[in-house]
């Protein structure tokens, strides 16, 4: 390269960390990432290009600083082309699509039972245990997926221990996560009610509890013998894993926690010790998973890092969970169409999210970049334009995952039209609103995805541990928010 030439920015990668250096008219800057050096008595970063430990990426000379490199631009050397996504991924998605259809068919009979009559906080809860499949299972097809795509499985003993400790995490999240959902799902209708029932808090607690961990690890069994196998047959398992996760997910948990807290509800008065023993059994093996899970390689860093994502979607669930409530007891035909509603949008964002995960891990590790303009393209919100209407591989993948929407809702709401008994006749309005609102769901996810994916990249920590959990919960909050928009305006 020429001397004479400006070169406006260097990015180091020392061992393993970021530095960006930006150089302007004498004028030198250093942003560091996650980078501390109180005893630097160098000048400037205290490294020098010449160090063995340093690597410089220099971007091309006919680059400036603000070039037209944008954060949308930054997965388009996937080549994988949209035809191909959407062969892979329709299936899967109508698969998935059939189990959400069964679970709200579920839901409308559930709710005739006793215990969703009498413990109303049951449907606060019902969408945060939903969302554990978004939270735990998906997030765990998303990790095994990237691992599979980087050559992680092909080892026999590596994925033993993959599999060993990702099950066990998952089991360890799940009753965490489980629990603390039954305690929130009280509060939330504690406030309001202005008093507290203990037979009621039991049995929400136990059913949540016990729901949460059987349905895990049914689901993570399925998820690890789907990717497993889809590797082996040279599929993508970002493409099918995901919605074969949320097409058992939705069906599994509402069947397992109608039939646990049905039989609990019925036999409280006489045996009130069952559900606090169940309760305490499940809490007592946390520490047994804990310890298993920090001396595994492959979970250790998710065992620490993991809980924020994971509680936080639950909140967010929550917060879905009481619209649900208010919509189910004062609108009639709302209960079938919200596993299909959010499910639907969550299973399209869970593989975008995947999708933009494993091209970044194969560019290197969380916190790296190609070179020093994906950097800077990463610290702003992308263009919706970009996004959705450019011709570059990643927008036509976006295009084909918002338009599997379509297709798809027509179908799953015929479906539901001819199985439901608590459903009014479906009129052109109500399909053309629920339409709209299915499509407002998941183009806001799909764009918050390509953002918060990079956002996270950026920040060194692993996308396929932190996005999926967000996301799934926004979906089911802006899904159940929109459904209950569009009953609203029919009625």
């Amino acid at each position: 390269m020429e001397e004479a030439d400006n070169q406006t920015q260097q990015l180091f990668l020392l061992k393993g960390q970021t530095i960006v250096s930006s150089l302007e008219e004498n004028v030198e800057s250093i942003e560091l990432s996650n980078i501390v050096n109180e005893n630097d008595n160098n000048s400037d970063s205290g490294i020098s290009p010449n160090d063995s430990e340093v690597e410089i990426l220099i971007p091309d000379q006919n680059r400036s600083r603000y070039n037209k490199t944008t954060l949308s631009t930054i997965f388009d050397h996937n080549e994988e082309k949209w035809y191909i996504v959407a062969c892979q991924v329709f299936i899967p998605f109508m698969i998935a699509g059939f189990g959400m259809v069964a679970a709200g068919l579920v839901l409308e009979r559930v709710k005739e039972l006793n215990v969703f009559k009498e413990i109303t906080e049951i449907y606060i809860l019902v969408p945060a245990l939903l969302g554990l499949k978004g939270n735990l299972e998906m997030t765990l097809a998303s990790r095994l997926s990237t691992q599979a795509n980087i050559g992680n499985m092909d080892k026999k003993s590596e994925l033993r221990s993959m599999i060993i400790g990702n099950i066990v995490l998952t089991q360890l999240q799940a009753i965490v996560v489980g629990f603390l959902a039954a305690l929130v799902s009280l509060a939330m209708g504690w406030v309001p009610e202005g008093h507290f029932n203990l037979r009621h808090a039991l049995v929400l607690c136990s059913s949540s509890v016990s729901t949460a961990s059987i349905t895990s690890l049914a689901l993570g069994g399925i998820m690890i013998f789907v990717i497993v196998i889809s590797h082996k047959c040279k599929v993508n398992p970002d493409n099918i894993a995901t919605p074969i996760a949320a097409s058992l997910g939705d069906l599994t948990t509402l069947g397992i926690l109608a039939s646990i807290g049905g039989f609990l509800f019925r036999i409280i008065d006489n045996y009130a010790w069952l559900p606090i023993m169940i309760t305490i059994i499940f809490l007592i093996l946390t520490p047994i998973w804990i310890i298993i899970s920090s001396r595994n390689e492959y979970v250790k860093d998710v065992l620490i890092h993991g809980w924020s994502p994971v509680v936080a979607a639950m909140l967010i669930s929550s917060a879905g969970g009481l619209i649900l409530d208010f919509a189910v007891q004062t609108l009639r035909g709302v209960a079938v169409f919200q596993p299909v509603m959010n499910g639907v949008g969550g299973n399209l964002v869970a593989v975008q999210a995947s999708r933009l995960s494993t091209t970044l891990h194969q560019q290197g590790k969380p916190g790296e970049f190609q070179d020093s303009t994906q950097y800077h393209a990463s610290k702003f919100f992308p263009n919706p334009y970009k996004i959705f209407c450019s011709t570059k591989s990643n927008s036509s993948t976006t295009r084909v995952l918002l338009f599997l929407a379509i297709p798809g809702h027509l179908t799953f709401v015929f479906i539901i039209s001819r199985l439901a008994t608590d459903q009014t006749r479906l009129s052109f309005v109500f399909v053309f609103l629920y339409l709209i609102a299915a499509l407002i769901q998941v183009a806001i996810l799909l764009y918050i995805a390509q953002w918060l994916v990079i956002f996270v990249w950026r920040h060194e920590r692993d996308p396929d541990n932190v996005c999926i959990p967000y996301l799934t919960a926004i979906g089911d909050l802006l899904g159940t928010a929109l459904l209950t928009c569009v009953f609203l305006l029919i009625s």
